[in-house]
């Protein structure tokens, strides 16, 4: 599998990352050998939370063999110092490690939120520390708006965000300008729902690990992730869903950038769909 270059850290991540949630909820023997096949593949990213279920007591005895080859990234929901900290401690022991390589900010949506964790106390005094420490190799964050994202990235000098980088979100007008800013300011780019397709119909059948509708068709997910890797992005991480997963994993493995007329076709596909994300509107 193809690797790319992680902002100018020198690191090189694999096309496609592994979330820990593909796992969660597994017997341990059956979480060493998805991953275990993931890192014969090439995976060399994986990323997990302690949001996702049992994810973290079920990553780090299957990474264990490897760690020393991987890239490893964690987060914290936690907004305040004192929070974040103990969560940090808890996710290294369940991850079986002494640090991990990227510590992220998890799921910023609001203004709020922001001003949480910048504020005194705040829940960046922990990814600080932790890097001081050496507990923690890179700092990053996650966001699900343009306007956190936005206000992060000129907050504090990020090595990674983790964002929504989707063909249907970004033919809408959500992505293009969190990904300038996060260039301009030299963070690396990695994506997030990809392959998804728009929010599940009222009523209608839901996957356990994806809160949107993903793409399950193969020819759709495959123009659907090539369209995310054929952007200005480091690594993207599929849905949780480990059919879905495996489905990325073949893909990447096949992956040629998109073609104009492609770009074309699912800008036009795209109009027909309602994203899972879209733009705030401007106040005039």
């Amino acid at each position: 599998m193809q690797r790319r270059p992680y902002g100018n850290t020198g690191e090189q991540l694999s096309l496609i990352g592994m979330g820990g949630i593909v796992i969660a909820g597994l017997e341990q023997e059956e979480a060493n050998r998805i991953v275990a096949d993931a890192v014969e593949r090439g995976v060399n990213y994986f990323d997990v939370a302690p949001t996702y279920g049992n994810a973290e007591e079920r990553l780090g005895p299957a990474l264990a063999p490897y760690r020393d080859r991987v890239f490893l990234a964690c987060k914290t929901a936690e907004r305040d110092a004192e929070g974040s900290a103990r969560e940090l401690e808890t996710s290294l022991r369940r991850l079986q490690t002494d640090h991990v390589d990227l510590y992220q900010l998890h799921g910023l949506i609001t203004p709020e939120d922001v001003e949480r964790v910048f504020g005194p106390g705040g829940a960046i005094e922990t990814l600080v520390a932790a890097k001081r420490q050496g507990k923690a190799r890179f700092l990053g964050f996650s966001a699900h708006s343009e306007e956190a994202a936005l206000e992060c990235l000129t907050r504090f000098p990020f090595d990674s965000i983790l964002f929504p980088t989707n063909f249907v979100c970004w033919y809408h007008g959500f992505g293009p300008r969190v990904l300038e800013a996060a260039r301009q300011r030299g963070a690396a780019r990695l994506a997030l729902k990809a392959m998804a397709r728009t929010n599940w119909p009222a009523g209608g059948r839901k996957l356990d690990k994806c809160w949107y509708e993903p793409f399950q068709n193969r020819e759709e997910a495959e123009a659907a992730l090539r369209w995310t890797l054929s952007q200005d992005v480091t690594a993207a991480v599929p849905p949780g869903e480990p059919p879905l997963f495996a489905m990325a994993l073949d893909i990447a493995e096949r992956f040629r950038p998109l073609t104009a007329e492609e770009a074309e076709e699912l800008r036009r596909k795209a109009q027909t769909l309602e994203p899972i994300f879209a733009p705030k509107p401007r106040q005039s």
